[in-house]
């Protein structure tokens, strides 16, 4: 998969994304990190990529022709190369919430251009002509798109085959099947006069997985009780799911 940034800080999102899951990811060639500086596609000396809001506010606008240039100059590499055209997601606020299910809809894509933006906004015009989608990581604003473009690559990248030393890994996070994770253990058995839960040193497997499933649902009846209304509307609910919800009333 490639994975294409377009920032003005490009050391920044290098350096991170070189750490852990994702470097590793890197190394063994399962995917592949390119940076872009808008900076590099200004037209005037002091390479300016961003200027005052038309009609007043706080804040500067990054300009619609820098940006332009930079994601023409990647697209025409990808094409010159005989890859396929990248889809360009903008980090924002105002995008779609980032979700499991779009993070999995994402791993599967060739690849991805990411628009890190800055300051107060970005020209509209670049986002109507340019932009494929926005997507958000959560509702609060963050000084820079380059934090948020880090997050969607983690996610996406740990989902990529070979990526995770045991491939099962993904599969038993929260949201991977729609619910919360239950509780995990591991040595000492005892902790401060509380033991590790008996069924996990069963050697019984499938009791195992009952006591872990139940474990997930109710820690997301807990805490994310729409977790559980949005799983039962998927029909990802079992039988045995449903009466364990009903004995938690």
């Amino acid at each position: 998969m490639d994975i294409d940034v377009v920032t003005l800080f490009p050391a920044m999102v290098e350096h991170a994304a070189r750490v852990g899951v994702t470097g590793r990811g890197i190394e063994r060639g399962i995917w592949r990190l390119a940076c872009w500086n808008p900076r590099d596609h200004a037209t005037d000396g002091y390479r300016r990529v961003d200027d005052r809001p038309f009609g007043g506010g706080p804040g500067m606008v990054m300009m619609a022709e820098p940006l332009a240039a930079c994601l023409q100059a990647l697209h025409a590499r990808r094409a010159g190369a005989g890859l396929p055209r990248a889809r360009v997601l903008h980090l924002s606020p105002r995008g779609a919430l980032l979700t499991q299910r779009r993070v999995a809809e994402l791993a599967t894509l060739p690849a991805l251009v990411l628009l890190a933006s800055r300051y107060e906004a970005v020209d509209q015009r670049l986002l109507d002509t340019e932009v494929d989608d926005e997507v958000s990581i959560g509702d609060y604003v963050l000084s820079g798109g380059e934090l948020a473009a880090l997050v969607l690559i983690d996610a996406v990248v740990r989902l990529l085959p070979g990526v995770t030393n045991d491939a099962r890994s993904p599969q038993c996070d929260s949201f991977a099947d729609g619910l919360l994770e239950g509780p995990q253990y591991t040595r000492p058995e005892a902790y401060r006069g509380t033991a590790v839960p008996p069924v996990l040193l069963s050697g019984h497997h499938a009791l195992i997985e009952r006591w872990r499933r139940e474990q997930s649902l109710r820690v997301t009846l807990s805490r994310r009780p729409d977790l559980i209304e949005a799983a039962r509307r998927d029909g990802r609910l079992s039988r045995a799911d449903e009466a364990f919800l009903r004995e938690l009333g």
